[in-house]
């Protein structure tokens, strides 16, 4: 990665020369200019957001809950007291691992100017203190079937048409949960719901500028005042407790000993709807571990997630055709990289640069080698499917990027600073009317809703990816009561 800096000083009698500047010995780059440049691309990819914007923010998190509200009075499918994570990034983001062929390209800056991602549990099983095993008999690793043996009569009747049916030898049906129709009916019920809401607009109400189904996703964009707001909303099954696949991975020794509890970082996991690359997509959910990622990044140093967010933004524009790298990946190695290296040498301020350059050939070994191994799941391997072809034709890409960072530094910078230029200038022309919260109606703005919205830019910017447990009253699905962890509001 990079050269040694020269010896400090020569023999006695003789003139001592000055050190060299450190280098990268693949490309040449100074690394102090690298460190620079990751420096400046974090200053314009990171936003602050003032009372306004943080208003804004709550504005539409609160018409998403109240939408959800309206679904779950709709069939009272969902469950009346829900409980929802809210993550900072869309899904292209890499934020959880759903795959991005299906998805339609939005971009920052002309699409929306910040984006989250929603999981919404449609089921739930959380009264489980043993290891949860799944249904796994036709599923690819990492993947399963998810049949409603599980549950109580009341939810199969719910749930039948949303369900794949399979009748066995001995007369018995069996209903395995479909994320496909899932994803169908989360579409229809909240577009139902979107065209009730419009027909009656309160002051204040965002705009919904777009609601699209991206494969088993659902896309919303939201006008704010002068913010446009992307939600990924994601139908899960949730779970308490841990799987028994993943079991093993509790044995192993990671970074995250004695920073955080073993208690938090299996606390829960989800079925996500997507499929393995062979898979049945009707029957096949994925095992996501969104939940316990949110934990273990509060483990990893600000100069580390500064050299995976500018690395993420150089690979999401190079490896975007044929689709087969995602930020997910990244993250992944992430967090083997983690475990790997000391923590020591993972906590140097000044090492954004070192950590990009290993980022970017580690990405490399993994795309010639064809094996990028789940976290949780190491036996699962996420790139097996992809051909000989586009891994090599993603690698070559890769040298160019390892040959002359610097460069790609600054066209990922550039693209940052026309992404924020254009939000700017909406903000410019909409900046004149401030917007009020739909509860507040326009009053006074010292109105309780106000301090509610400064208390959850806690939530955006401090805390993201925080759990939410939501308590909606079907009657009145315009308020709903909600906990950040252990913070009632």
């Amino acid at each position: 990665m990079a050269a040694p800096v020269a010896s400090k000083a020569g023999s006695a009698g003789t003139t001592s020369k000055p050190p060299f500047p450190e280098l990268d010995f693949r490309s040449g780059a100074r690394v102090e200019e690298l460190n620079k440049l990751i420096q400046e691309f974090t200053k314009h990819d990171q936003r602050e957001y003032d009372d306004q914007r943080a208003l804004e923010i709550h504005t539409a998190k609160d018409f998403i809950f109240s939408m959800l509200g309206m679904v779950q009075k709709l069939d009272q499918k969902l469950p009346v007291a829900n409980e929802y994570l809210l993550l900072s990034g869309g899904v292209r983001e890499g934020v959880v691992d759903i795959d991005l062929d299906e998805l339609n390209v939005y971009a920052r800056g002309t699409d929306y100017d910040m984006d989250f991602t929603l999981l919404v549990p449609a089921l739930k099983l959380h009264d489980r203190n043993q290891p949860v095993t799944l249904d796994m008999r036709h599923s690819a690793l990492c993947h399963s079937w998810l049949s409603l043996r599980l549950f109580d009569e009341g939810t199969i009747s719910k749930w039948k048409d949303c369900c794949t049916i399979v009748d066995h030898i001995n007369g018995a049906t069996n209903y395995f949960f479909s994320p496909t129709k899932v994803a169908d009916w989360f579409y229809e019920s909240i577009s139902i719901v979107l065209s009730e809401i419009q027909k009656k607009p309160q002051r204040g109400m965002p705009k919904v500028e777009k609601v699209e189904k991206n494969g088993t996703i659902i896309s919303i964009i939201l006008g704010v005042g002068s913010s446009r707001m992307l939600y990924d909303i994601v139908p899960v099954v949730s779970f308490k407790g841990w799987p028994a696949v993943a079991q093993s991975w509790l044995m192993e020794n990671h970074f995250w000993d004695g920073k955080i509890t073993e208690e938090e970082v299996i606390s829960g996991f989800y079925l996500v709807p997507a499929c393995s690359y062979k898979g049945k997509k009707d029957n096949e959910w994925r095992l996501s571990f969104a939940r316990s990622e949110v934990q273990l990044k509060k483990c990893i140093s600000s100069s580390l997630m500064q050299a995976y967010q500018a690395c993420k933004a150089i690979i999401i524009k190079l490896l975007s055709r044929p689709k087969a790298i995602s930020p997910y990946h990244l993250r992944s190695m992430m967090l083997w990289a983690c475990d790997r290296l000391p923590a020591s040498y993972l906590a140097q301020e000044d090492y954004a640069a070192h950590f990009l350059l290993g980022l970017i050939d580690d990405l490399q070994h993994c795309l010639v080698n064809k094996m990028c191994p789940n976290y949780f799941i190491p036996q699962c391997n996420m790139l097996e499917h992809l051909s000989e072809d586009t891994v090599m034709l993603h690698a070559r890409k890769l040298s160019s990027v390892r040959s002359d960072p610097a460069e790609h530094l600054r066209t990922a910078i550039e693209h940052v600073k026309a992404a924020n230029r254009l939000t700017l200038e909406l903000q410019r022309r909409g900046s004149t009317t401030s917007i009020p919260s739909p509860q507040s109606d326009g009053g006074d703005p010292n109105q309780p809703d106000d301090r509610l919205a400064k208390k959850l830019q806690q939530l955006v910017t401090e805390n993201p990816g925080k759990s939410i447990s939501v308590f909606i009253n079907p009657d009145d699905v315009t308020r709903p009561h909600f906990r950040i962890d252990d913070k009632f509001f």
